[in-house]
């Protein structure tokens, strides 16, 4: 299993700020980006590069740059929207799409009511993100769509996660890189993660 866990001490300060009740909206959803940035820079660590003749002010010269099609950026939304401009921050030219999952409160089963991916998704790393793996059934729900659609290649990135979301996502597609700011306890009855942070959505678009 491709399972990384972030232990870098700014993305751990990071998350320790999130989960405060006295973090408000606008701060909540600029920390979401700095640590998608963070936990980007480490996750993209395995891109391949190519390279090409640049013509500097000196001479030309042989460099690298990434190699293949651009990156796909594949929020859940809503609360992955928050992520997508940490990501864009280090690799600007990415294609953005969508996928647009919510939860049943009786069932904590996801249903799919969106799915819009980049043109030549086969081709293409795609970096899917979520500020939370809770149960595992959305993000399940979301590798299942992309690789409907011909995707192959995926990074699965969350902020924070529970043990019964990891094993569930890694049970599912174990071909996936899963990539965790931080590893909380448990779910609780209500399915919500350990000590977590609340709803990400609701904090990050201040709507709780």
């Amino acid at each position: 299993m491709s399972v990384y866990y972030m232990t870098h001490p700014l993305i751990q300060h990071k998350i320790t700020l999130l989960r405060k009740t006295t973090t408000v909206t606008a701060e909540f959803r600029k920390l979401i980006e700095e640590i998608a940035m963070l936990m980007g820079y480490e996750a993209f660590a395995d891109l391949p590069l190519t390279d090409i003749e640049v013509e500097t002010p000196i001479e030309t010269t042989t460099q690298p740059v990434l190699d293949g099609k651009k990156l796909a950026v594949v929020p859940i939304l809503r609360a992955g929207l928050g992520m997508v401009n940490g990501i864009l921050s280090l690799v600007p030219s990415a294609r953005v799409g969508h996928i647009g999952l919510f939860r049943d409160p009786e069932t904590h089963l996801p249903h799919e009511y969106f799915c819009k991916l980049p043109e030549a998704i086969d081709k293409r790393q795609i970096v899917l993100v979520d500020p939370m793996l809770a149960t595992g059934g959305s993000a399940v729900a979301a590798v299942d769509a992309i690789k409907a659609h011909g995707g192959k290649k995926i990074k699965f990135m969350s902020v924070l996660a529970a043990p019964e979301g990891v094993s569930a996502l890694m049970q599912a597609h174990p071909d996936i890189q899963l990539y965790i700011g931080c590893l909380d306890r448990c779910l609780n009855e209500n399915a919500y993660i350990c000590p977590g942070l609340g709803d990400a959505g609701d904090r990050i678009f201040g709507t709780k």
